[in-house]
């Protein structure tokens, strides 16, 4: 076959193509070779001159194309099979060389190549040939890039680096290769099912002598250690760390990246376990500390991985360090940083400890750790007894901390629950995927630090058996009375709702029920209620949500609406200027108010005594059949008082008033002659006397002065008294719960209690008839859990004390049973 150079090809010796001069210029002939001008000659006419007019016609036809005719057939000599194979193998051999030298020239052009690979292998068919040269070539050059790597000592960072930029070279050669040698690929190789493309012999000739060599691989390795090692060490990126995210390309080329990420990961745990051992041993008493350091350490290494790795490494060098760093000390840490972080408020480190304790299955411990400070706090706070005024509210600001804390720090994945009917077809399609949104999945607080968070305050609140119970109804109370100030309704109404959220956590419900009652009375009789309103949606929310008994307080506000009218009407009927109109008298049904009879009473004076001997009179002939029992406990009086600086009136509880009437005969009296003329309790009038003349409005003068009052002192009228405002209130200790009335409050919830449990038992075993021991007690504990929860030797005494009252007896054969008594 001729190509076309050959075709081109033109005798050297032929003047066909010489140019032709332009007629009427003469060359000079000189020897010196330089031209002369032209110079003009004289012309024949056409006709007679044959040379000018051929001339003429060989001018006129050059200005168009020149036609070359070839006669007969030139055939040029085919380059032999041994030809092409020593060109083929000769700029394989420069291609493959790491370092050429002057010698290493291509043999040809690539185009020129590309064709003697053509001709070799398709013309000829000796492509096995060209491609056992091929591989031998390669052979010999992944073999001296191996020897070179083993032979470099340097610096790990450079050493890396240059076993990165040989493998660059080879790719970069071994896709020039490909493409000069495609035909031995896509002829040859495509029909050999057994020979590997030129791409694919490279790299398992890589893989075989390079990534299957111990002794390159340890050097590798220990390459990769020095700069982690120096990395670790100094805390800060290496000033060569781009070399390693170009070897990973390098590695994953060859599909290596899954043991490399092994030895990697191999090699942080290794590194980290020694570390974390010995700062362990190091901040043995200092776990938060260690914490610290350690959360540090981890967000450094995953950092890194992120810096050099592949995605999918991150997540397991990550995993892999917090394994090797929180082995075995989960619980330590836990319980000791918890409690710092709580005290501190410090919800970020607690977000960041319950995100990292729970990547390594530590939430269980954290959780634990919380609920034992929730639980032990409590206790603590509720112990306090020196501090019971403020329990309430320390409980409230504690409780928020640990909201705060559940809410913003213990958040966990919404787990997405997806249900399907029974109808569907179980070959059913699965849903459609949904598509992926730019905003983080949501989050919920863990529910288990939910629970233990009411567990560890119900736990707490034991630690003083029903006493917290009497504080929150004491700090409701108070919050009544003193009402939502500046607060807008729903913002007061929150305030009830945190302080009544307390009630839950308590058992004995039937303290926090007894002493709101009680408090709930005097508000409403003592006028001290900052809002009806809010006081009866307080009543119907605890009787909806917490206790059905709190219904009685609807009675109540029954009671005072009635006297209200029945006190108007009796007004009525009285003269303008009678001293009846003054009084204001409030009948109240015994059932509906937590009071009882008054044994004790006191000396009125007469004008007072008088007063109420005639209601007393009106209200019995229109209730014929009731009797009244007159409370002054819980009274009130306005006086009119006379002071050196001004006159005052001064508002004041019924004993106060008994009290300061007296002095309108004598300005000096002594204890005794007190008790003799009011025949107060000597507990009421001591706590009266206090309230005048030991407290901040002092309209008594105590001699000798002090706090306490006793039997031996002298009080006397203060003329001197002063105060800003011109109406007094003297705080009167019988609006408020006084410890001995607290006191005399919880016996009798107690005496209470033993009647409860008195019927609960008999109940019980009227329905059962023959029970034992443990199955009494448990079915007792359950009956009466809405109101209390009773000491188990409680349970013990009222079941023997029902077996002496012959409501129960023992089982003759089985000791451990009883039996109901018909």
């Amino acid at each position: 076959m001729t190509s076309v150079f050959q075709l081109l090809s033109l005798p050297k010796t032929s003047n066909g193509l010489t140019a032709i001069k332009p007629a009427g210029l003469v060359p000079s002939t000189g020897d010196d070779g330089s031209a002369s001008p032209p110079r003009k000659v004289a012309r024949l006419t056409g006709e007679s001159d044959v040379t000018s007019n051929s001339r003429s016609k060989a001018v006129k036809s050059a200005g168009g194309p020149v036609q070359i005719q070839v006669i007969g057939e030139h055939k040029s000599k085919e380059p032999s099979r041994d030809h092409l194979l020593a060109l083929l193998r000769r700029a394989v051999h420069v291609v493959l060389t790491r370092e050429p030298g002057p010698q290493h020239v291509m043999p040809a052009t690539y185009e020129g190549v590309y064709s003697a690979c053509r001709n070799l292998v398709s013309v000829l068919g000796q492509g096995k040939e060209l491609y056992n040269i091929v591989q031998l070539e390669l052979e010999q050059t992944v073999g001296y890039v191996e020897r070179n790597l083993i032979q470099l000592v340097d610096e790990p960072t450079r050493w890396i680096d240059a076993f990165r930029a040989a493998f660059e070279w080879f790719e970069r050669q071994i896709t020039l290769l490909k493409s000069l040698l495609t035909y031995l690929d896509q002829v040859y190789v495509v029909q050999e099912k057994d020979k590997l493309n030129i791409y694919d012999l490279a790299h398992s000739l890589v893989v075989k002598r390079i990534f299957n060599s111990a002794h390159l691989m340890d050097k590798l390795h220990d390459a990769v250690n020095g700069w982690l090692d120096t990395e670790r060490k100094n805390r800060r990126p290496h000033r060569e760390r781009d070399a390693i995210p170009k070897l990973i390309r390098v590695i994953h080329q060859y599909h290596q990246y899954s043991s490399f990420e092994e030895f990697y990961i191999n090699n942080t745990k290794e590194f980290y376990a020694q570390e974390s051992a010995a700062k362990a041993d190091e901040l043995k008493d200092k776990p938060k500390e260690f914490f610290e350091a350690a959360s540090t350490r981890i967000d450094e290494e995953f950092e890194r991985a992120k810096a050099v790795l592949s995605v999918p490494s991150w997540i397991l060098v990550r995993t892999a360090t917090e394994q090797i760093i929180w082995k075995d000390r989960v619980e330590w840490i836990a319980d000791s940083t918890l409690s710092e972080y709580m005290k501190d408020k410090d919800l970020t480190s607690l977000a960041k400890l319950y995100t990292l304790f729970g990547r390594v299955g530590g939430t269980q411990a954290l959780c634990k750790a919380f609920s034992v400070y929730i639980r032990v706090t409590v206790a603590s706070i509720v112990k306090d007894v020196d501090r019971d005024d403020e329990m309430v509210q320390r409980l409230l600001d504690f409780k928020k901390l640990a909201d705060d804390a559940i809410f913003t720090s213990f958040l966990a994945d919404v787990v997405e629950v997806h249900t399907t009917s029974s109808a569907d077809h179980p070959t059913s399609p699965p849903p459609a995927p949904v598509a992926s949104a730019s905003q983080l999945p949501p989050k919920q607080p863990d529910q288990q630090f939910l629970y233990a968070l009411t567990d560890a305050f119900t736990m707490g609140f034991k630690a003083r058996r029903s006493k917290p119970a009497e504080m929150i109804a004491k700090y409701l109370d108070k919050a009544m009375r003193k009402g939502q100030g500046k607060a807008s309704d729903a913002e007061f109404q929150e305030f009830l709702d945190r302080a009544l959220s307390l009630y839950r956590f308590t058992d004995d419900k039937d303290v926090f029920r007894t002493f709101y009652h009680r408090s709930l009375a005097k508000r409403l009789l003592l006028a001290k209620s900052a809002s009806d309103d809010f006081e009866k949606a307080m009543l119907k929310k605890l009787k909806e949500n917490y206790d059905p008994e709190f219904g009685m307080g609807e009675d109540m506000f029954k009671d005072l609406a009635l006297s209200r009218e029945s006190m108007r009407e009796y007004h009525e009927k009285l003269p303008e200027d009678s001293a009846g109109r003054k009084l204001n008298a409030m009948v109240l049904q015994r059932s509906a108010w937590p009071f009882t009879a008054q044994k004790e009473t006191v000396d009125l004076p007469p004008s007072m005594q008088t007063e109420l001997t005639k209601y007393t009179n009106y209200y019995k002939s229109k209730h014929s059949g009731r009797v009244l029992d007159w409370d002054h406990s819980l009274g009130t009086v306005t006086l009119k008082a006379r002071f050196n600086p001004g006159d005052k009136e001064l508002t004041v509880s019924l004993y106060q008033a008994l009290v300061l009437l007296l002095f309108n005969e004598d300005t000096e009296i002594p204890y005794t002659d007190i008790k003799e003329h009011t025949n107060m309790a000597e507990a009421d009038l001591k706590r009266t006397l206090q309230s005048l003349a030991c407290g901040k409005k002092k309209v008594l003068k105590k001699i000798p002065a002090g706090k306490d009052v006793d039997d031996t002192d002298v009080f006397k009228y203060n003329a001197e008294f002063t105060d800003p405002h011109r109406v007094v209130h003297i705080n009167s200790i019988q609006a408020k719960v006084s410890p001995e009335e607290s006191k005399k409050t919880n016996d009798s919830i107690e005496e209470d209690r033993k009647y409860t449990l008195d019927a609960a038992i008999v109940r019980i075993m009227k329905a059962r008839k023959e029970m034992s021991y443990e199955q009494l007690k448990t079915a007792t504990i359950e009956a009466v859990k809405s109101h209390f929860a009773p000491q188990v030797d409680t349970i013990k005494k009222r079941i023997d004390y029902l077996v002496e009252q012959e409501y129960l007896e023992r089982s003759e054969t089985d000791r451990s049973k009883y039996l109901y008594v018909a």
